[in-house]
Parts: C-alpha cells; structure tokens; sequence
C-alpha cells in the first residue's frame, strides 16, 4: 500500500495540545526558537544513525530516513518563509506538497548519513535567522495559499509541532520494527 497523501489542515495545533506527540504550542515560547530547533536537529542526528533508518515500519508509514528528509525540507522552506516575513509585508506563500517532494526528491532513496548533516545544517541557519527577529517583529504576518494567516509568533509555534511530532512518529516506527 503505498503512502497516503497527508492533506489535514494542522493549524489546529496552534489551539490544543497534539494528542499523539503531547506538544503544546500555545506553551511554547517562540523566543526559545533556536534552541528548540537546534535541541530537535540533535535528535535526529541520533535516530538518523540507527541501523532501521531506512525501513518503513510498515508500508504506509515513511521511514526515519523519510521523516528525517521530510523535517530537513521543513527547515529549509521555514527559512525562507520566514525571511520574507521579516523582509516583506504580508507574503503570500504557494502551496507546498510535502508528498509531491517526497517522490520527486526519492527521500526513500537518500542516504541517512547524508541526510541527518544535511538536516543539521538547515536547522543551524533557520536557527541563526530565529536569533535575529526583534521582539517588535513577532507579530509580522504571512499566508498561506489556503488562506491560513499566521504571525511569526503562530508560525513559530506551528513549525515546531512538526518536527517534533515526526520524531514522535519515527520513534513509534522503531517500537513496530523491533530489533
């Protein structure tokens, strides 16, 4: 069976805890940013090492190797959303299809090593732009092409959920392939 497209409207955690992998954007401080998003690279780097990276739990779920290539991606395109936010007035963002880049960049076919440096590296330079945002900036705006409005402060918040429920999700993954 192959993976099903993910096409959820996740803006919701900005309003409640996330029942699977418990975090709390409305408790997250988003000045705290670069040290989340650095603390959270480091995880990856460990499950990114593991000898099951590149196995799917099963044949719906992605990989660590997968995940791992999904939140690297997730870095990159925050980093620049997040640049225009602080140069532009209220950019519009296209679409992004996390599942279209899966297959057109062959995450499954990367390598773990490659992609954990790589990983690293993203979440390094959107950190060094977190650290620069003003404390007037926080309320800057952008959008999405769903029409989903967000500050940098609810940007914020809403990124973090991600890559923190995909190592909720990797970490499940690893329970399932056992070893």
């Amino acid at each position: 069976m192959p993976i099903v497209p993910d096409d959820k409207n996740w803006t919701w955690v900005l309003d409640r805890a996330c029942p699977d992998c418990m975090f709390d954007a409305r408790a997250f401080d988003p000045t705290g940013a670069a040290a989340a998003i650095d603390a959270n690279a480091h995880e990856w780097q460990v499950l990114l090492a593991d000898p099951r990276a590149a196995r799917r739990p099963d044949d719906s779920t992605w990989s660590a190797l997968e995940y791992g290539c999904h939140v690297r991606d997730v870095y990159r395109l925050y980093l620049y959303r997040l640049d225009r936010m602080l140069r532009e007035d209220d950019p519009h963002f296209d679409n992004w299809d996390q599942d279209a880049t899966a297959i057109a960049e062959r995450y499954d076919q990367q390598s773990p090593g490659d992609v954990a440096g790589e990983l690293l590296a993203a979440a390094e330079m959107l950190g060094a732009r977190y650290a620069t945002v003003g404390d007037a900036q926080w309320q800057r705006t952008g959008a999405r092409s769903d029409g989903a409005s967000f500050t940098i402060d609810s940007f914020t918040r809403y990124l973090m959920h991600d890559p923190v429920h995909h190592v909720w999700d990797v970490r499940r993954g690893y329970v399932a392939l056992g070893d």
